[in-house]
Formats: structure tokens, C-alpha cells, sequence
């Protein structure tokens, strides 16, 4: 493999697993948030119970994504730093942003929340819970802001080559901003969901106190409801996220379905039988829906969705045909520039991504339908094995929906790290192979297998702790008092 090839693996496989722990951050936080505010309004303490033990799970989660989400500034200096100096002067604010709200807003309020519990008022300490839930959402914003900057450029000039920050303005309510943000929280409450009923229905498959089953019911219900909810919340979002790839990342539009041919009115692909790995698209037949596309593209069914070969004569004589001769691009200088992003990659990461967020929410109206009514599938059945089996592997759908959808948003825009944005300023645009560091194969070559084998380990021990809170359960209700006092305890 070259330079190249390798920062990318790098900058994936550290960028996917840190993502793993992003959306349950972040919905798990105002969920935990809203079962302290039901606490603190009824009295009920199963909704305490509630808040403690979905507490330390978030915990657990939101150490590891920051020892996760460290790695990802340093990557940009450390194997792409030809990209940093391009960006540097629009990423500069948002980034900035983003670090005053995580490593301040944040985690100051969640410090308070994780020390505070018989030292600070009730409502007091509910608003440190609240600080900090919307201090990540906040953190979000800022970060989707700067990738939606990559995926749209705007708020900005062209001068000596690089853009200069205009405005943050526009880069903050850049019109795929305000897409990408609603999707990617959706999809983080739909992830939560998951979260607590996989695990509530496992817990409710043993044997447990009538105060303990009100508990774990209600989080199963609560996670049922979250994660239907959320799912119809992503394919809402959804919708427009396609009509602006339709305006702003034609290619992107046509290799999601493996469009190899205008079409219009153009039709949706359900399923691609042959090699799409091929632009020509000879050896494919689809199952399709007439019509669909267009009505995903434009909101009509007549809309024409141009095809990847009609495309690439039009992406050549804007952005060139071949890269510049320079020693830095390695085996690529000279060569033609390939405006087809991975079909394979882009055709099946769109629809596992679809349908895992799919099979996800029909996973939780079934396990709602289940346990209606106080229900709950009968042990020594065949439904009373299987069902706390599968909703505990259902947890696995989002997180994998999540991350299927950043593959494609971002293998999708390839040869470029920073997107043309079609009407804004020439020259605002860059390819991946011009972004990496001039690195030694070795070089970047030890850093990935470094980083991977820490990531690794990482892994082992978020799956270990989660796993030793899951099997302790609530706490005692006659420790209950005694808990509230056991900070070290409850934080890790």
C-alpha cells in the first residue's frame, strides 16, 4: 500500500470506532437527563434507580470517547497535514468552538453531576445533568458545522490558494449543517433506544424484585419508544439530506445507486444482481422501484438523475482530467483522475444503512408488542429464550446503521476531501491525494498498527465494564442512601 492508502485506513478505522461511541453519548446523556427530571418531580425511586444505573454505563461511554476522540485532532497534523493547512483557517473557529463546549461546558457540569449528588440541591444538581446533555448536542453542532464544511464549502473567499473564513456565520447554518445535524441526532436517540431496551430485556429475563421488573420495564418501554420514534425521525431527515446530495454531490447521487446511465424519471435500486464495482454497469441487473429515485432526488416523478459515465466527462472539464505532475502525490502524479468513488463501497453502505436502522426499529415495536400490557415472554418457551437473546443483539443494528451511514457520507465524496460545492467559489475544492502528509510508508504504516492495536485493547475494556455494570443490576434499595454518598463507586 502507499502513503496514501494507509493514512486513509488510519484516519477510518480510528474515525468509525470513535463514532461508536459518539451517538450513545449523546442520546444516552438526555435520556439519563429526562429519567433525573422524573426523579426529581415524582419521588419515584425506581426513577432514581433508573438514573444511577444508566448513569454508569454513560460514564463508562463518554471516558472512552474521549480518550477516542483525542487521536482524531492529532490525526489531522500527524498524516494530514497538507489538508490541515488548507482548512485550517475555516476549521479554526468551529473546532474551537467545539473545545470550549466539550472540555469546559461539558465536562465541568458532568464533574458536578458525577460528585455532586448529597452535596448539591436536587434541582441543582438535575441542571448540572442538563448542562451537560445539551453541552454534548452543542459539541455535535460544532463538529457537524466543520464536516459539513468538507461536504458544502461556503462562508468563504479564495485567496493564494486557500480559503479564508468570511463568515462563520454561513459555515454554522450551511445548509447541509442544518441536514446532517437533525439526521445524526436522530440516529444517536435511535442508538440509545437500543441501548436500553437490549439491556432492560435482559435484565427482565431473570429473576428480580417487583421494584426492580418496574424498572427494567420502564426502561425497555422507554427505549421501545425512543428508538421507533427516532427511526421516523431519520428517514424524515433523511429525505432532505438526499435532495441536497442530489444538488450538491451528483456523483455521490448516482453511486449510491450504482446509476451508471441517466435516468428520468430514474428509479430506485433495491437490489444490484452482477459486479458494481464496474462504472459500465454491463454485468448488473436491479430490482428496482420506477420512479423512487427521482422522488428521493427532486420530490417529483419526473426529475432526470444524471448517470455516472454522463457525469464524468462534466467533473473532468471543471476539475481536470489528470493530477498535476508533483513528486508528493506518489504513484498518482500524472495519472487520471478516477471521479468514481468505490461502487461496492457506496451501493451496499446506503442500503445496509437503511436497513439495519430498519430492522432496529421493527425490532423495538415488536419487543413493545411483546411486553404490552405488563407482558413479558415466559421463560422456558422458545420466545422466552430468544427474545432477551435477540433484543440484546439488536443493540448492534444502530451502531451499525450510525456507522454504515458515515462510510458512505464520506467514501462517497471521494477523489475529494474537500467537495466543489457547485455554485460557490472556484478553487474550493481539494483532493484526498493532495491532503496527506509527506510521510514514509513505514512511518504511517507504524502509526496504524499502533493506533489499531490500542483501539483494540480499548474495545476490551469498554465491552468488560459495561458488561461487569450490566450483570451487578441495581443497586440494594436498602444501599440506596449509601450509594448516593459512593462517588468513586458510582463514577467508575
Amino acid at each position: 500500500m502507499d502513503v496514501l492508502s494507509l493514512a486513509r485506513w488510519q484516519f477510518g478505522i480510528t474515525t468509525v470506532y470513535h463514532f461508536l461511541m459518539v451517538p450513545l453519548t449523546i442520546g444516552l446523556s438526555v435520556l439519563v437527563a429526562g429519567m433525573q427530571t422524573a426523579w426529581v418531580r415524582t419521588g419515584k425511586v425506581r426513577y432514581l434507580s433508573m438514573t444511577k444505573f444508566w448513569g454508569k454505563l454513560l460514564l463508562v461511554n463518554f471516558a472512552m470517547g474521549v480518550v477516542t476522540g483525542i487521536v482524531q485532532e492529532f490525526q489531522f497534523g500527524m498524516t494530514w497535514s497538507a489538508y490541515s493547512r488548507f482548512v485550517g483557517d475555516v476549521f479554526g473557529a468551529p473546532l474551537a468552538m467545539e473545545g470550549l463546549v466539550a472540555f469546559f461546558i461539558e465536562s465541568t457540569f458532568l464533574g458536578l453531576w458525577i460528585f455532586g449528588w448529597d452535596r448539591l440541591p436536587k434541582r441543582v444538581h438535575l441542571a448540572c445533568a442538563w448542562a451537560f446533555s445539551l453541552a454534548s448536542l452543542a459539541s455535535a453542532y460544532f463538529i457537524l458545522a466543520a464536516n459539513s464544511w468538507m461536504q458544502h464549502p461556503v462562508g468563504v473567499t479564495f485567496t493564494d490558494g486557500k480559503p479564508r473564513l468570511e463568515s462563520i456565520w454561513s459555515v454554522l447554518g450551511n445548509s447541509t449543517a442544518l441536514s446532517a445535524i437533525p439526521h445524526t441526532i436522530s440516529g444517536a436517540f435511535a442508538v440509545a433506544g437500543a441501548f436500553l431496551l437490549g439491556i432492560a430485556a435482559f435484565r427482565l429475563a431473570r429473576k428480580h424484585s417487583d421494584e426492580d421488573k418496574q424498572v427494567w420495564r420502564a426502561s425497555l418501554k422507554l427505549g421501545g419508544v425512543v428508538a421507533v420514534v427516532a427511526f421516523a425521525a431519520v428517514a424524515i431527515t433523511g429525505d432532505r439530506q438526499g435532495q441536497l446530495m442530489f444538488e450538491q454531490q451528483p456523483m455521490k447521487m448516482a453511486s449510491a445507486e450504482a446509476l451508471c446511465h441517466t435516468e428520468a424519471p430514474a428509479s430506485f435500486s433495491i437490489l444490484a444482481i452482477g459486479d458494481v464495482n464496474r462504472p459500465d454497469c454491463e454485468n448488473v441487473k436491479s430490482i428496482t422501484l420506477p420512479a423512487l429515485l427521482s422522488v428521493l432526488a427532486h420530490h417529483d416523478l419526473t426529475t432526470e438523475v444524471k448517470g455516472v459515465q454522463e457525469l464524468i466527462p462534466l467533473y473532468q472539464a471543471k476539475y481536470g482530467t489528470n493530477y498535476p505532475v508533483d513528486p508528493q502525490l506518489g504513484e498518482l502524479s500524472g495519472k487520471p483522475i478516477d471521479y468514481v468513488p468505490n461502487l461496492p463501497v457506496t451501493y451496499w453502505g446506503f442500503r445496509l444503512m437503511i436497513g439495519f436502522g430498519a430492522l432496529s426499529a421493527f425490532g423495538a415495536l415488536v419487543a413493545l408488542w411483546l411486553t404490552r400490557k405488563g407482558r413479558f415472554p415466559r421463560a422456558g418457551t422458545t420466545l422466552g429464550r430468544w427474545f432477551p437473546r435477540l433484543a440484546l443483539l439488536g443493540i448492534a443494528a444502530p451502531f451499525l446503521a450510525n456507522s454504515l451511514g458515515w462510510i458512505f457520507t464520506e467514501m462517497g465524496r471521494q477523489p475529494f476531501v474537500v467537495a466543489p460545492n457547485p455554485s460557490g467559489v472556484d478553487g474550493v475544492w481539494m483532493f484526498t491525494a493532495r491532503a496527506v502528509s509527506g510521510l514514509s510508508v513505514g512511518e504511517v504504516l507504524t502509526s496504524l498498527i499502533a493506533l489499531t492495536a490500542v483501539y483494540g485493547v480499548l474495545a476490551v475494556v469498554e465491552v468488560v465494564l459495561i458488561r461487569r455494570y450490566v450483570l451487578a443490576g441495581l443497586p440494594e434499595p436498602e444501599a440506596e442512601e449509601e450509594a448516593e454518598g459512593d462517588h468513586l463507586a458510582f463514577a467508575y
